[in-house]
């Protein structure tokens, strides 16, 4: 899993952020039922962004090595790999609902395990960039 610039935890960021994006509109759209379009796409993006969280944390420690600020961020990384287990799990309960309605994905973009994971991503992204 890499992305356009090459890093792997970059390639996570990308996959968490496009499913946050199509659940934001999916959440919208008042979906009872997946249908046969939308099965494709939000279990495709629900499944790529659960495949990135799984062992996040290992790729930001590995972006950290030799990083000045690699000791400020060990305690970060701790934080950002609970959050990505919590909301992996909410993850995987939704990619386990027979049809995945848009109230399912409104609640899921709700969840305050989803949203911490989330806000932990974007800090780790713009620090980064900044770096």
């Amino acid at each position: 899993m890499t992305s356009r610039n090459g890093s792997p935890l970059a390639a996570r960021i990308d996959a968490i952020e496009e499913a946050y994006e199509f659940m934001l509109a999916y959440a919208a759209q008042g979906r009872m039922d997946e249908g046969d379009h939308a099965l494709s796409q939000v279990r495709a993006l629900l499944n790529g962004a659960a495949t990135a969280l799984e062992g996040v944390d290992a790729a930001a420690t590995e972006a950290f090595a030799g990083h000045p600020a690699r000791d400020a961020a060990a305690a970060f990384v701790a934080v950002l790999g609970e959050d990505a287990r919590k909301a992996l799990a909410a993850m995987r309960l939704t990619l386990a609902a027979k049809s995945i309605s848009s109230q399912l994905v409104d609640n899921l973009n709700g969840s305050i395990h989803v949203r911490a994971m989330l806000t932990d991503i974007f800090i780790l992204d713009e620090f980064l960039k900044g770096a």
